[in-house]
């Protein structure tokens, strides 16, 4: 009997010291995640998960078709691993940083969701976001996270101040963002260097000498513009303008007279369809030279919301989109794409690709960890994933994904085509 009692007193014991090892480890170890609010994020799925995953992105708006397919992908990846990392399971939460009355991403939201991240101790990673501007609020709050930093990868932010400094970027980054001195942020598209030097590449190789440049002074637009501003000074073109649009304003035709005036045989929009896109896109069709040749990045997507808000006048526009197309894919990406298309009804668009690559990094960083916050983000840069979705991934130490392509887009007959795949030379992307 005192054999009995003796052992089982034993027992509490080891149980309070390994509960109390968890406790001082930062282990995210529980029988059942602990939700996020239900005011920013869908309902919890597979709930009895150790450790959660939210993603973080705009889905309010113009885009919202293209950012609720994004996940719809992650939930397929996680599905497809029986909802397991390792010998960790997890749970998945969709999180909304946009509001509808703004029709996108929201700072107020994107603060908002960043605390509820990082107070709620089951959550050990974070995909997104989809708006670099919401990234620049999110990534410091999670990096100086309890227990943390907690680990956060982006299937769409291109800003490049995010991760290394350069031209376009402002004085403290990319360090701002990281104020306890340790990185907890990568990538899986290629950053706004890359797609400025792409897009510098195309305007070339289309003929045009002189060109316009206009930005929506976002942090995004305004990055992107200058990066293909340097890029294309490189290249031996001249820039006869460089200035910014109102977002909210009634009418471009004021900026097309401009343009006309310049003799620019092509424009370039640095910033996003949402900020009245489709009506600048309209006016400087209408108040341009028939030829003059538009092209955009990717804050131009989905080409379908460029269409939309455009009509006609998007007919032989250049849209840019870091990564490869889906016919590119081979291997795994390939068998994503047929068994997404299968379950989701139609073919994902890029960045649902992006986001399903996203989410097989979180699963690999946590199943390579020791369920800890701060082991799960510095797992991020230890991968290596072959022939993954986008084929071989890893990140350098900036977060940075160390293959680049960019594919460029035209709006054919009202729907998007691919044009080319671009892999900008990398003296040319220094100089961006």
């Amino acid at each position: 009997m005192k054999k009995r009692i003796y052992v089982g007193a034993g027992a509490s014991a080891l149980i309070a010291i390994v509960a109390l090892a968890t406790m001082v480890s930062g282990a995210i170890a529980r029988s059942g995640a602990t939700p996020l609010p239900a005011s920013s994020c869908s309902a919890i799925q597979n709930s009895s998960g150790q450790i959660l995953i939210a993603s973080d992105l705009p889905l309010e708006g113009s885009g919202r078709a293209q950012t609720s397919q994004m996940t719809r992908a992650i939930k397929f990846i996680f599905n497809r691993h029986g909802w397991k990392a390792g010998k960790y399971s997890i749970a998945y939460q969709s999180c909304d940083d946009a509001t509808a009355q703004a029709g996108k991403w929201d700072s107020g939201k994107c603060s908002a969701n960043a605390n509820a991240y990082a107070q709620n101790s089951s959550v050990g990673m974070v995909i997104g976001t989809f708006n670099s501007g919401c990234a620049e609020i999110i990534v410091p709050i999670l990096n100086r996270a309890s227990n943390g930093p907690i680990g956060m990868v982006s299937p769409a932010n291109t800003y490049v101040g995010l991760t290394h400094p350069g031209p376009g970027t402002v004085a403290g980054e990319p360090g701002k963002y990281y104020p306890t001195g340790k990185r907890n942020y990568a990538r899986v598209v290629a950053a706004d260097d890359y797609q400025g030097a792409a897009d510098a590449v195309l305007t070339k190789t289309l003929g045009v000498k002189k060109v316009f440049i206009l930005n929506d002074k976002e942090a995004y637009g305004l990055g992107v513009a200058t990066n293909y501003r340097n890029a294309a000074k490189k290249l031996g073109l001249k820039i006869v303008g460089f200035t910014a649009w109102d977002g909210k304003a009634s009418s471009y035709e004021a900026l097309a007279v401009k343009v006309k005036a310049s003799g620019a045989q092509g424009v370039f929009l640095g910033g996003l369809i949402c900020e009245n896109g489709g009506k600048l896109i309209k006016d400087l069709k209408a108040g341009t030279p028939a030829g003059t040749k538009l092209i955009t990045p990717d804050g131009f997507t989905p080409v379908s919301a460029v269409v939309q808000g455009a009509g006609t006048s998007a007919e032989g526009a250049f849209v840019s989109v870091a990564g490869l197309p889906n016919s590119a894919l081979k291997g795994a990406g390939k068998a994503f794409v047929k068994a997404f298309t299968k379950a989701d009804h139609r073919a994902p668009d890029p960045y649902a690709v992006y986001a399903a690559q996203a989410a097989e990094v979180a699963v690999a960083a946590i199943a390579q960890s020791n369920g800890t916050r701060a082991d799960i983000a510095k797992q991020i840069f230890k991968l290596n994933l072959k022939g993954s979705i986008l084929g071989n991934v890893s990140f350098n130490a900036n977060g940075d994904v160390t293959s680049n392509p960019v594919t460029i887009y035209r709006v054919k007959g009202g729907k998007s085509t691919t044009y080319r795949v671009i892999v900008p030379p990398k003296a040319l992307v220094k100089a961006a």
